[in-house]
């Protein structure tokens, strides 16, 4: 998994897998998903972050795994 935060764009993207993308789609307002030749989510983009979240850091992203 990959995670990458474009701070011009204000987006915050996380690839789950190499796959090519094959197809987007938005599911909720700024919400896109990316999706493989299987239909599989590949990627999910998160568009205005800092509006969506003002006190977060996408500097600072932290994972918990159970």
């Amino acid at each position: 998994m990959k995670i990458h935060f474009d701070e011009k764009a204000d987006a915050l993207y996380f690839r789950l897998d190499d796959a090519p993308v094959i197809d987007s789609q938005e599911v909720s307002a700024g919400i896109v998903l990316d999706f493989n030749d299987r239909s599989q989510v590949v990627g999910i983009e998160v568009l205005d972050l800092k509006k969506r979240f003002p006190n977060a850091d996408p500097k600072k992203i932290r994972l918990d795994m159970a």
